[in-house]
């Protein structure tokens, strides 16, 4: 498998991990909306600092020379959490979920597009509209009446948890959808900030570890007002170990894997797997009903990831981040030649025998992006 197939399949991976969030918070139903992201974020943002102790140190001079990109980063880590699940409980979960995951491609696309000047193709856009138009009808499909029992508590990803009205106003649901588009928008920006990090020359698991964590120190003070629900009972704390350690430490991490092989308009499309999982786990686990428009839907959104994978070519996909949906030219020889010499000056950087596999595999992949950006 190539490196953006290798990408394409951590990004899926984490995106299974991501679709139990919901069927998780509803063995939790006490605990806030804020609560739950902070303690999610927050905490597994730490642990991924923790996770990343050793390359940070020794990459903290890249880091620092990149503070904007880093500082962007963790402001969106920050924000993330606190939008997406504030506009769920604002706007319903069906439409809380499917305006912040299915803006979030359509905004990394506009930010490549305007920062990096990199074009939006048409196998991308068939991806994209499927797999959006997907997750709109599967979140629909779930606010039917049939779609569950009345007295159903879930939040989950798919949005089938019953009882969607609107009881907080008439300013919740632009609230709610308002809210939605920061969360896709600070979800993209935070995947297309640790893309750019990766490109520059620093390992991913450096990356996600500075921007996660600092994310998850702005998040400190936000647990600490309104996480005391987490300690009233074990089941409750649980469910806080959980979403930290699972779906946000061992996601995220998957997910930087993935940033370092593939673009994050790609990543954040294939994220939209998220809906599916999430709707399966409500009907095996939570026992809610989906009517078949929400079957059709979830089968849109997996048809739409045959146009988001990357392919495999002769040519070669670049590994370095830049698996994009789209034919390219070879790289020259002088071309391939240059990216080779400065990723290997960059190796030569490393303090030795500190260098990990993600390093390794980080150092691999700037060669590919080297020759990318030298190709214009």
């Amino acid at each position: 498998m190539t490196g953006p197939g290798w990408g394409a399949v951590f990004v899926l991976a984490a995106s299974v991990l991501w679709g139990t969030t919901g069927t998780a918070a509803t063995l939790a139903p006490a605990v806030s909306p804020l609560a739950i992201g902070a303690v999610a974020m927050g905490v597994g943002g730490l642990l991924q600092a923790l996770y990343a102790a050793g390359p940070i140190r020794r990459q903290w001079r890249r880091l620092l020379e990149q503070w904007p990109l880093v500082s962007l980063g963790a402001l969106a880590v920050a924000v993330y959490p606190l939008a997406f699940y504030t506009s769920m409980h604002l706007a319903g979960v069906a439409v809380g979920t499917v305006v912040s995951i299915g803006s979030a491609p359509v905004a990394a696309a506009v930010i490549e597009r305007c920062a990096d000047r990199k074009p939006l193709t048409r196998r991308w856009l068939a991806g994209a509209l499927l797999g959006v138009g997907g997750a709109v009808l599967l979140s629909v499909a779930g606010q039917r009446p049939d779609a569950g029992d009345a007295g159903s508590p879930a939040i989950d990803g798919a949005g089938s948890a019953a009882g969607l009205g609107l009881t907080l106003g008439s300013w919740a649901a632009p609230a709610g959808i308002l809210l939605g588009l920061v969360a896709g928008t600070t979800y993209a920006l935070y995947s297309w900030a640790a893309h750019r990090l990766i490109g520059s020359g620093v390992s991913s698991r450096a990356t996600m570890g500075a921007v996660f964590g600092a994310g998850g120190v702005l998040l400190m003070p936000v647990l600490f007002l309104t996480g005391r629900p987490l300690a009233e009972s074990w089941t409750n704390f649980g469910v806080g170990a959980y979403m930290a350690l699972v779906p946000m430490f061992a996601g995220y991490v998957l997910f930087g894997w993935g940033l370092a092989r593939i673009r994050a308009s790609t990543a954040t499309g294939l994220s939209l797997v998220e809906t599916v999982v999430a709707a399966v786990l409500a009907v095996l686990v939570v026992g809610e009903r989906l009517p078949a428009a929400g079957w059709i839907g979830a089968a849109a959104v997996l048809a739409g990831l045959v146009f988001l994978l990357p392919r495999a070519s002769g040519q070669g996909e670049p590994a370095g981040g830049e698996g994009l949906p789209r034919l390219s030219l070879p790289a020259t020889s002088i071309e391939r030649a240059l990216a080779q010499h400065e990723a290997g000056a960059e190796g030569h950087q490393q303090e030795p025998g500190n260098a990990g596999p993600d390093d390794v595999a980080a150092d691999a992949g700037n060669e590919d992006y080297e020759a990318q950006q030298a190709r214009g």
